[in-house]
């Protein structure tokens, strides 16, 4: 069992289930059993799986002193996850409204509420540090204000900088400069994967690069060997909802990582238990466990 640390968001998630892109307006439309709502955001995301894989998660995020607030809690508790470590400093809790049609495309609208103007606690911080493999920091603002501390305590950085489409977006650049492990999208580069992961390398660095492209696989980039190599997809079960993909590609990657320091082997894992997760509706749903995992790998 690994001891990892995450850091970033959690919120409550809308799904709604739409015929296609773009929508036709209609003043009422009904959807039997085409919405749910559930905690999730990609802090919760990423903990949910990392704990269902059976690793050892401390969760640092915000939520508000509301309704939405205590479901998360309530969820997250009730998971085995400790919710020692989420403040109640927001106005009010974080939501999304998720729309995806039957292809598995989605929309997604994002309300941050007041997390972006939020500084989390350095003392707290620094204790759920203690003894963890690998720190988890996604890229929201009060993550991004504790990369230094993870990094003077020289513990590996992973973070996921989603659909990146400028290395010198500084933002993003904030976490790239300190990430051991790097995730990112090729939503806005398709087709230049390799050029634009040799521009992020040259700037900053990483260790590892990995890069999600969807329904084609992942690539990986390691800088102990200069070396590109593509993962394909996988076919598990048939797609319900992409949502979450990316969250679930990038924390089995972790999970297996920080056991193996094998990133290969790793990212072909990971291949498998992302393609399971999207048989699923919810962003922190669909998630197997190791030993099932597994044994879905062996068949």
């Amino acid at each position: 069992m690994s001891k990892i640390l995450v850091c970033g968001l959690v919120n409550i998630e809308t799904t709604a289930s739409v015929d296609s892109f773009p929508i036709e307006y209609r003043p009422v439309d009904y959807r039997f059993f085409g919405i749910a709502s559930n905690p999730a955001g990609v802090g919760l995301n990423v903990s949910i799986a990392l704990n269902t894989l059976g690793d050892e998660v401390r969760l640092c995020s915000f939520v508000g002193s509301d309704c939405a607030g205590d479901i998360i809690k309530s969820h997250l508790s009730s998971q085995g996850i400790s919710t020692d470590n989420i403040l109640c400093k927001n106005k009010s809790t974080a939501q999304s409204v998720i729309l995806y049609d039957k292809e598995g495309r989605r929309n997604i609208i994002c309300d941050l509420a007041d997390n972006q103007e939020l500084s989390y606690d350095e003392e707290r911080f620094v204790s759920a540090l203690e003894g963890v493999d690998v720190a988890c920091m996604c890229n929201i603002n009060y993550s991004a204000k504790l990369l230094h501390i993870a990094k003077e305590k020289g513990v590996l950085i992973a973070t996921d900088v989603h659909c990146l489409g400028d290395i010198h977006d500084e933002y993003n650049a904030r976490f790239m400069r300190t990430a051991d492990i790097l995730f990112l999208s090729n939503e806005n580069f398709i087709d230049r994967e390799q050029e634009f992961v040799s521009l992020i390398v040259n700037e900053y660095s990483p260790q590892i690069v990995i890069v999600g492209m969807g329904d084609k696989g992942a690539l990986l980039y390691t800088r102990e060997d200069n070396c590109f190599t593509f993962v394909p997809a996988v076919f598990t079960r048939p797609v319900v909802n992409t949502v979450g993909a990316g969250d679930s590609l990038f924390s089995s990657f972790v999970h297996f990582y920080a056991k193996s320091r094998n990133p290969l082997d790793s990212l072909q894992k990971a291949v498998y238990f992302a393609s399971y997760k999207i048989g699923d509706n919810g962003a922190a749903k669909g998630f197997l466990s190791e030993d099932k995992l597994l044994e879905l790998i062996n068949k």
